[in-house]
């Protein structure tokens, strides 16, 4: 059994394809198939249903591909700590974020990175939350941030900072004038949320519910600037981050805070129990919060 081989086997289940796992590992599709020939041969079971669209785990494959995945993990392990040895700090670092997190948090974060250690490299993966979590679970990535909650207790899950979500109202709308604002304010307004599966969208309508109100829901966008594009343009309201507020910039709506509980998101970095952390995964995760530390919002 060689380590190449199963590094083709993972692609392959990862990908549910021979040809895209032959891409991803910069290998030729024949030679690929053969190696995981070669595997199943030595091991007697076939791991994968091949079909005509793709290729399915069976049960042999199903069993073997979590200790494959830390067999591999440890030999990159191994590597690193080698690598480790180096007075430099270099290295790769493979890192999910949400979408509505990334545009504010990580030019604050990548700048201290490029300044104290120019040889690390950061590979960014956008993406909403089921993305992130099934990512960080199979150790494709070392690192994920995501707003809580997550219930899964595969995850280390350290909180980064606590922001409030603003209402975004219309320069001209009444609400703008008021100098409190009360859920009750809201009843009949035309909202405009994340699109379904961004873990924004649901945490307004959840906030929303605690406190009796039923949106009607006018638009759903996957970028945070349509929505306060829309806002700006009086098609509606929205809930915003405070992170991604920027008042008085031409364009944008006017903010206000609501009433006690005023709403809030969780921000915190997650990933899997048994990831091992290089050390340069290490020294970005302590320069992730040196940057969030004491930071309740970026207003």
């Amino acid at each position: 059994m060689e380590l190449h081989q199963l590094r083709y086997f993972i692609a392959v289940a990862k990908n549910g394809n021979f040809s895209r796992a032959a891409e991803e590992c910069n290998v030729s599709q024949p030679s690929l198939s053969q190696q995981v020939q070669k595997l199943e041969e030595e091991l007697g079971e076939k791991l994968f249903i091949r079909l005509r669209r793709g290729t399915v785990l069976t049960t042999a494959g199903d069993a073997l591909l979590p200790r494959a995945t830390r067999i591999v993990n440890e030999v990159e392990a191994a590597r690193n700590d080698v690598a480790d040895a180096s007075d430099i700090v270099r290295g790769h670092i493979s890192l999910g974020i949400l979408p509505t997190i990334a545009p504010y948090l990580l030019p604050r974060v990548l700048s201290l990175v490029a300044r104290e250690y120019p040889d690390i490299d950061v590979l960014i993966h956008e993406e909403p939350t089921a993305q992130l979590v099934r990512m960080a679970a199979a150790c494709e990535i070392d690192a994920a941030i995501v707003s809580l909650p997550i219930h899964d207790d595969r995850f280390v899950m350290e909180t980064l900072l606590e922001e409030e979500l603003l209402l975004a109202v219309p320069a001209k709308h009444p609400l703008a004038k008021k100098r409190t604002i009360h859920m009750s304010d809201l009843e009949g307004e035309r909202f405009i949320l994340m699109k379904e599966g961004h873990c924004l969208g649901d945490q307004t309508l959840r906030f929303c519910e605690r406190q009796m109100l039923t949106p009607s829901i006018a638009f759903r966008s996957a970028q945070l600037e349509t929505i306060q594009s829309l806002v700006y343009a009086a098609v509606g309201i929205s809930l915003i981050p405070s992170m991604a507020c920027q008042p008085g910039r031409s364009g944008h709506p006017v903010y206000r805070s609501l009433a006690n509980p005023r709403p809030r998101r969780n921000i915190s970095v997650i990933w899997h129990k048994e990831q091992h952390h290089s050390r340069a995964a290490r020294e970005f995760l302590r320069l992730l919060r040196k940057a969030t530390q004491n930071r309740s919002g970026y207003q």
